[in-house]
């Protein structure tokens, strides 16, 4: 068996997304037939929705303008939160659904992306002793909505309190001169949020959907869409029982009736020997607030990410948002505050920020002077007077539930949702994933089809090289991209399948491998 066989063999079935099949099955959606249910957006949301209609059952198309996780899903904190911030604010079953989608994530449906993240909050001068005593309160509070969601002990353990020594082990950068200790917690964290939407959109397309990137809505209505083909510039329509707008911060550009408001989240991205080993991320109190914090989440590709800030962004929404200095500047300063030496500007590797999709609730004629940090995170289904549905709000964490709620907001069949024990594509119990033949970066971002991925190297030791010195993403992974998750340019390989494009520097550098890689990515290429 040749390794191009023993790849394919390895990879779901029926769950390889590339340019071919997109050729296909945008032309079988567009030749005339109705399906059931039309998809816009294909972000964490739209690639749920894809997923819980198709896995009960219904004939699904879905379509996004750019890529898989092009918008909001790519920029997300990278955490799978349990609702801690939302007890602080009386929105308990918020709180509690976050509880029960992070155990779900975490347990069944995308082990092998989502595990256990231990966070230190190094109590400093700066934190006094009341605050203290109010985040050790609210996290044994998230323990209490840990044992509610019923996940083990074994899989997010307890926080518990540190000795001084005990955090600056666990966090060897963070300043000694008046350490009194720490308090150490735990969350949920996905490997890759955008390797998360790729997992779910091709979970959809193992069920039957039809996944299809660069198409770009027109206009909707309530039995269907008017697409332009962002590749070819063909225009043409395609007809389906129902429509889900799944466009996030977009939405109300394609449907009526209600007002998102952006919020901005900003991340820095360092170099992780600026901060040094970290075996924990850390929470570091924003001065002045009571329930806000910086976050510091090492990545385990040589880079850490400092977030995020939580501001409302007005006007024009753009494709990809930039980052103004001052969030650089206000994230640099809270870290400062807790570190021996401060980061510099010109420390600063590269920064990200997404726009998160909160619904407007506020009432007409009330000032719009509420902060977009206290808008709920709560989710909505709405039906336009036409009828089509949208669904907006929410997080990243509880993209299935806001499906599932979709999905039945239809009313195109009554078949309940499968999706709470339906595993990803690459999902696997955690025995089995320690046990297989590969490295485990790998293995933590692509479960149980780590093995194929690796077998694409052993023909072709080339394929095992870096794609740029100091990173560990291989040449092997770009062209799985390729061949089975669906990206058609470089942009798709360095900024979504993998996150080099993250450093402007290394993005330029990777980019002529990106293209060889790509004009590998036909059969016969290996």
């Amino acid at each position: 068996m040749s390794i191009r066989d023993r790849a394919d063999r390895t990879a779901a079935p029926g769950s390889s997304l590339d340019a071919a099949r997109r050729t296909r099955e945008l032309a079988t959606a567009a030749g005339g037939g109705t399906a059931d249910l039309l998809v816009v957006g294909l972000g964490a949301t739209g690639a749920g929705v894809a997923l819980d209609a198709a896995a009960r059952g219904l004939d699904v198309v879905a379509i996004d303008a750019h890529d898989l996780a092009f918008g909001t899903s790519r920029w997300s904190s990278k955490l799978i939160h349990g609702g801690l911030r939302y007890l602080a604010t009386g929105q308990f079953d918020v709180a509690h659904e976050s509880a029960v989608e992070r155990g779900v994530l975490m347990t069944r449906t995308a082990p092998h992306l989502v595990a256990a993240q231990p966070f230190v909050l190094p109590l400093t001068p700066l934190v006094s002793r009341a605050q203290a005593s109010l985040a050790w309160a609210g996290f044994r509070a998230g323990d209490m909505l840990r044992m509610a969601a019923r996940t083990p002990r074994q899989v997010l353990p307890v926080p518990r309190r540190l000795s001084a020594a005990e955090a600056r082990h666990l966090a060897p950068s963070v300043r000694a001169s008046g350490l009194r200790g720490g308090l150490l917690s735990w969350d949920g964290k996905v490997t890759d949020d955008a390797r998360l939407v790729t997992a779910l959109a091709r979970t959809a397309a193992a069920h039957g959907a039809r996944i299809l990137t660069r198409v770009r809505a027109l206009s909707l209505g309530p039995t269907g869409a008017r697409f332009r083909d962002e590749l070819t510039g063909e225009e043409g329509e395609i007809r389906a029982r129902a429509v889900v707008n799944a466009t996030g911060v977009w939405a109300g550009g394609l449907v009526d009736g209600f007002r998102v408001r952006p919020s901005r989240g900003t991340h820095l991205v360092l170099r992780s020997e600026r901060l040094g080993a970290l075996p924990a991320g850390l929470h570091i109190p924003v001065p002045g607030e009571t329930n806000r914090f910086v976050l510091v989440l090492p990545q385990g590709d040589g880079r850490t990410y400092v977030g995020l800030t939580d501001e409302p962004v007005e006007g024009a929404v753009p494709d990809v948002p930039e980052v103004p200095e001052t969030d650089i500047g206000f994230l640099l300063d809270v870290l400062g505050s807790v570190l021996d030496t401060p980061v510099r500007r010109d420390e600063v590797d590269g920064a990200f920020a997404g726009l998160r999709p909160l619904l407007d609730t506020s009432v007409p004629g009330a000032p719009d002077s509420v902060r977009t940090s206290d808008i709920s995170r709560r989710h909505a289904v709405l039906t336009s007077a036409d009828g089509v549905v949208t669904v907006v709000g929410g997080k990243l964490t509880t993209y299935r539930r806001m499906a599932q709620d979709a999905v039945d907001a239809c009313g195109l069949t009554s078949a309940s949702s499968p999706t709470a024990g339906l595993p990803l594509v690459g999902a696997a119990a955690p025995e089995r994933l320690r046990d297989l033949p590969a490295p485990a970066r790998l293995v933590r971002r692509y479960g149980t089809e780590a093995p194929a991925v690796l077998a694409l190297s052993e023909r072709d030791p080339a394929l095992a090289e870096p794609v740029l010195p100091g990173h560990p993403v291989t040449r092997a992974e770009l062209l799985w991209a390729a061949r089975h998750e669906g990206a058609l340019d470089p942009s798709d390989l360095l900024d979504r399948r993998t996150r080099i494009g993250l450093v402007p520097e290394d993005r330029a550098e990777a980019l002529a491998v990106a293209a060889e890689i790509l004009s590998r990515a036909t059969p016969s290429g290996v």
